[in-house]
């Protein structure tokens, strides 16, 4: 069996998360996440760990910057990828990257996010935590 370039991972890796991306329905994110996989936020002093946390975190991320989410450029790497995108939280511009890593299976195993300025960052820390503290009750924890 023939294999193809890494590259060529990390494109069909990208183009899955786009899709789910797209779709707007975070039902897909856990298929595309690892077991082991890490986000780190700047909302967040500490990394999440687990798959888990990491679909919980990006379907936060979902509702608060999903609906007006827009990425605007990318850089790809052999097992990885920078996306700079744009978004609006409680009326404030919004811009930063996702620095996405994914394992040889195409799952994402390390998803960092940058956001910028500083007054987009409170409110999106604002934003996602009150989410996070919504998705918690509606599980009943």
């Amino acid at each position: 069996m023939a294999t193809m370039p890494a590259s060529q991972d990390a494109a069909d890796a990208l183009a899955r998360w786009h899709a789910v991306v797209a779709s707007r329905d975070p039902a897909g994110l856990p298929a595309l996440v690892a077991e082991d996989a890490v986000f780190r936020s700047p909302a967040v002093h500490t990394s999440q760990e687990g798959r888990d946390t990491v679909v919980g975190y990006l379907t936060a991320a979902f509702t608060v910057l999903g609906p007006h989410l827009t990425y605007e450029r990318e850089w790809l790497g052999d097992d990885s990828a920078v996306l700079q995108f744009r978004s609006e939280v409680g009326g404030l511009d919004v811009s930063g990257v996702d620095m996405i890593t994914w394992d040889a299976d195409g799952r994402i195993v390390d998803f960092t996010v940058m956001v910028r300025p500083k007054k987009a960052l409170d409110a999106v820390i604002q934003h996602m935590g009150a989410e996070l503290v919504r998705m918690l009750e509606a599980a009943g924890s």
